[in-house]
């Protein structure tokens, strides 16, 4: 439950609960002291009047209570107080309740114009007694002032109990609505801070989460390439062992070189990873915790942004999303294509246009998908001839790998997470690109890519 909701409550039941019902108290044992002392005035000013007039005093005494009383309804009824006040000015009452009363009429919500046409006649009721009044207590005296004299005399002291209630009331009407807007100006801030608080913790999860992704995407890129070719190389290994020795010896070798590059990137990986979760290990307090999940937002947004746009970094490179290095380019295509070969695919590599320079996700994202594409030839159409095609244009690569249907050859029995298609169109998909797949006429399968490099388009 709120605070604001407690409080509420508590005033509900009757019970004291924090400032809201002291501030409560305050006030009303105010205006209870403000209505006693203005009904003992209008009961004084009413005997004195009626005894005056020749009338009885407790008329006056009477009429006094309740004018007096009426004072306790000044914050619900402020307009009731004046019009009370105002209509007992002929008989000299209610000076306080006619102060009072126009202080809380000016400092309510009631509209402005109501103000003014109630403040003006009270001050014209005032005028008139006190100009009359005046005339009669200086006719006793037998002294008789100038004209100008009594009007100066009647205008100073009309405005004198009338003007100063009125204006105070509107500054600290003023003031309160001020006080008021300041303090929801300062809960709405607190609630949109709130939303924010919790929008970056969600990026920082979906971050998180976009990281993994990547980490597993690039693992598998990395292992199951190599282990494939090991793999197909230890078959063939196991086939020609008794046979050819030297051919044996030549694929052991080989066998070897993919298990010590695998490890090696593998080792530089793991590296990066460890590195990362040892300086988050090392950030023990809840400060420093809150600082880096908003950095992982703030990265987590401007990588998606870069992603979007084409970004890159000072150097004027694209970014290559992640921090497992640079990662391998189109240059190393030819040495992709030749470890197939010597895994005993058949394979063609043929390249089209100018050979040109793109960023560095790009060249990346286009070795992998080539890289991919060949594995997946390896476990699903052993013995079957590929093609692969790289075409250089402008502001853009596209890529095909195309291979035959199997020719029967011995299946190396290596296993599939059908993660493969799947990390190849998120590959291509992040930078804007266009990636296709699936079987061909001939009953091979084709993987088709157009990858944009805005960065050298612009």
């Amino acid at each position: 439950m709120t605070t604001t909701g407690a409080i509420a409550e508590a005033g509900a039941r009757g019970a004291p609960s924090g400032p809201w019902w002291w501030a409560r108290r305050r006030s009303m044992a105010l205006d209870v002291a403000l209505a006693l002392v203005s009904v003992l005035e209008c009961v004084l000013e009413g005997v004195q009047f009626a005894d005056e007039h020749g009338l009885p005093g407790v008329l006056g005494a009477v009429v006094g209570i309740p004018a007096g009383a009426s004072l306790l309804l000044r914050r619900r009824w402020p307009v009731a107080v004046v019009l009370v006040s105002i209509a007992i000015t002929p008989a000299e009452m209610g000076f306080l309740l006619s102060i009072v009363g126009l202080y809380t009429l000016a400092a309510s919500e009631v509209p402005r114009r109501i103000t003014a046409v109630l403040a003006g006649a009270s001050l014209a009721g005032t005028l008139i007694v006190t100009f009359v009044r005046f005339q009669q207590d200086m006719a006793q005296d037998g002294y008789q002032p100038g004209f100008w004299v009594v009007v100066a005399f009647t205008v100073a002291m009309a405005l004198g109990l009338t003007a100063p209630p009125v204006l105070l009331g509107l500054y600290v009407g003023a003031r309160r609505r001020l006080v008021d807007s300041l303090r929801e100006r300062a809960d709405g801030l607190e609630r949109e801070l709130s939303l924010l608080a919790d929008r970056a913790e969600e990026r920082a999860v979906w971050a998180r989460n976009e990281e993994r992704t990547r980490i597993a995407r690039e693992m598998h890129d990395v292992v199951a390439h190599r282990v494939s070719l090991m793999v197909v190389h230890a078959a063939a290994l196991q086939a020609v062992a008794l046979k050819d020795p030297e051919k044996a010896s030549k694929n052991a070798g080989l066998v070897g070189d993919m298990g010590r590059q695998a490890l090696t990137e593998l080792r530089e990986m793991l590296g990066v990873l460890r590195t990362s979760s040892d300086g988050m290990v090392a950030e023990k307090s809840a400060a420093a915790q809150t600082q880096r999940l908003a950095a992982v937002a703030a990265v987590a947004s401007a990588r998606v942004s870069a992603g979007a746009a084409g970004g890159h970094d000072d150097d004027g490179h694209e970014d290559d999303g992640g921090p497992v290095g640079d990662g391998p380019c189109l240059d190393g295509l030819a040495d992709l294509v030749g470890q197939s070969r010597a895994a005993g695919m058949a394979v063609e590599l043929s390249v089209e246009g100018e050979e040109r320079e793109y960023g560095r996700r790009v060249e990346r994202t286009a070795y992998r998908v080539v890289q991919e594409a060949l594995t997946n030839v390896h476990k699903h159409a052993p013995g079957a001839k590929a093609q692969v095609r790289l075409a250089h244009r402008e502001g853009e690569v596209a890529l095909q790998v195309e291979n035959g249907p199997s020719d029967g050859g011995a299946d190396a029995g290596l296993p599939s997470g059908g993660n493969g298609l799947v990390g190849m169109r998120e590959r291509v998909s992040a930078l804007g690109g266009v990636f296709v797949s699936g079987p061909t006429e001939a009953g091979g399968f084709r993987v088709s890519a157009v990858i944009p490099d805005r960065v050298r388009a612009a």
